[in-house]
């Protein structure tokens, strides 16, 4: 308090001694004016400037008198008022001192905050949740109790951001906030520590069951639908689950440890998975097979397998449908639904993919300048579907195989699709203007729209194996087989069916007018040489697909 007074009586002496100066110059100029009206009146009076002349204009002037009295005026007015505007000034800047302190103080409060926090959920983020975890491990050690760390993951975060936007997405992200916030118990502490990932952490418990007691009301609380843009959306999520001191003695350990077992998570039908060793011998290949991936791609080591699409009335070739296959070196054949869908959460598919391009085109041109007019089919994923650059990336690798869009039949499937309907139908109208074919793959297994069915420009529907599969044992997937082959002639489509493996499928297709199928009986999917040895035994039944 004393520093504020003598910081607003330094302020008033400083700007009273300027306002002061202002008014001397004033009472300079005013005696100056006397003093020329003086002598111009006594110049006036007797012709001349003298002493007495002056002396006489003095005394017997009225006007001078009055002139006379304004110095005085001027010198008392300019002090009083040199005071209280110095004061008024003085205040005026100590308030707005006091304002810009408060700011900066308000500033760094945020800062701090800031670094702390997750600006989107108001959550505490990483770093202070960290922080809390090595605080928590201390107590533990010193009470000798156990502590539990979980990670929960937003498993479809990147669908519904894809779908409605970083708004929608940070509201639904908000809500789970809440939610977690909710559901914990006494000092378990919920932070965002990632994009799509939350971290909450029991500590000081007795009970080596906590962590899983709250994964299950996690789940519950995060089951009821979430509302966004007037939307009801459900979200899927994995719990990772780690406990000290069992797992870990620091908290890097136990978060490595959770990821792992979050990892684990994704594939059991809990979703949730307590961290065990066992868990060991899949982190490490998950973790190195993006990388290696990366290199067999930069090495040509990933091969395309090739499977015939055979004519069901004629049994003539169609044509084959191309799937890439990776034999890894040292974890032998690595299936496709493990390394596809790690490709595809990162910018790696978009490399897979036109790897997979070139080499189907390359190859399909060079069965036509072998006079073998085939229909090769590639796959895209969703990934493909939602990326603009995919027709000029597939037109640019047509220029340079020498292939026809006409040769070669681009397969989607329906997730990919009702993801982002808009967008999909966008991709594929272009496709289609280029004069590729397209097809839906593994149709009955998503979510198909049948009103967006119709809006696309689509040449075949390929039932899935699952149902093809049973179609002699199950009525109910004869009926859906049936009832799909119908669905697409009339809406002017060929149909492919997945999965034939014996000669009684291929006459029960057959009796259904089911155009192409493709499965184990025929062949299952092969290497270039063996699928070229496996035509040159077929090749009577060779024909143009045009004719069958």
């Amino acid at each position: 308090m004393e520093f504020a007074k003598n910081v607003l009586s330094d302020n008033v002496r400083i700007l009273k001694s300027q306002v002061s100066k202002t008014a001397y110059q004033g009472v300079a100029i005013a005696i100056s004016a006397i003093i020329i009206a003086t002598l111009c009146v006594a110049y006036y009076q007797t012709g001349a400037i003298t002493l007495e002349a002056i002396v006489k204009a003095q005394s017997e002037n009225y006007g001078l008198w009055v002139l006379d009295s304004i110095p005085f005026v001027f010198g008392f007015w300019g002090q009083y008022s040199s005071a209280i505007i110095a004061y008024q000034a003085g205040a005026m800047i100590f308030d707005q001192t006091q304002e810009l302190r408060s700011r900066a103080e308000s500033m760094e409060k945020q800062a701090n905050y800031s670094a702390t926090h997750d600006i989107a959920t108001d959550l505490p983020n990483r770093v202070l949740f960290y922080d809390r975890v090595e605080q928590a491990i201390r107590s533990a050690n010193q009470q000798n109790k156990l502590l539990s760390v979980l990670l929960v993951e937003f498993a479809n975060f990147k669908e519904v951001y894809d779908t409605l936007g970083r708004n929608s997405s940070d509201l639904v992200l908000k809500q789970i906030a809440t939610r977690l916030q909710s559901v914990v118990l006494g000092n378990d502490s919920v932070a965002r520590i990632d994009g799509n990932i939350f971290s909450l952490l029991v500590p000081a418990t007795d009970d080596e069951n906590a962590g899983v007691m709250l994964a299950k009301n996690v789940q519950a609380a995060l089951e009821s639908p979430f509302k966004a843009e007037r939307l009801n959306l459900s979200i899927h999520v994995n719990i990772g689950i780690v406990n000290f001191p069992e797992h870990g003695g620091d908290v890097d350990t136990l978060v490595q440890k959770a990821g792992v077992a979050l990892f684990m998570a994704g594939r059991s039908h809990e979703g949730y998975a307590v961290y065990t060793s066992a868990f060991d011998d899949h982190s490490p290949r998950r973790l190195t097979l993006m990388s290696e991936l990366r290199q067999a791609l930069e090495r040509d080591e990933l091969q395309i397998y090739y499977q015939p699409k055979v004519a069901v009335g004629s049994g003539r070739l169609y044509g084959a449908e191309a799937l890439v296959r990776w034999n890894h070196p040292k974890h032998g054949f690595v299936p496709p639904d493990e390394f596809i869908p790690m490709a595809e959460r990162t910018r790696m598919i978009k490399h897979l993919t036109l790897w997979a391009l070139k080499q189907t085109f390359r190859q399909c041109a060079e069965w036509h300048r072998q006079g073998l007019d085939l229909i090769v089919s590639v796959n895209l994923s969703a990934r493909d579907l939602h990326d603009p650059e995919l027709p000029d990336i597939i037109a640019g690798v047509a220029a340079a195989s020498r292939v026809q869009p006409s040769w070669m039949m681009l397969e989607i499937t329906e997730s990919s699709i009702m993801t982002d309907p808009e967008r999909s139908l966008d991709i594929i109208q272009r496709l289609h203007d280029m004069g590729y074919k397209l097809s839906i793959d593994d149709f009955g297994t998503g979510y198909s729209s049948l009103a967006y069915l119709k809006k696309m420009p689509l040449t075949e529907l390929k039932i899935d194996k699952s149902f093809v599969g049973d179609v002699l044992k199950s009525d109910n997937d004869a009926v859906i087989v049936k009832a799909t082959i119908n669905l697409a002639h009339n809406l002017g489509l060929q149909v492919t069916a997945e999965g034939v493996e014996n000669q009684q499928i291929l006459d029960m297709l057959d009796d259904y007018a089911c155009d192409l199928a493709q499965g184990y009986y025929l062949s299952k999917p092969i290497g270039l040489e063996d699928f070229n040895q496996w035509m040159r035994l077929e090749a009577a039944k060779f024909i143009n697909p045009q004719a069958s």
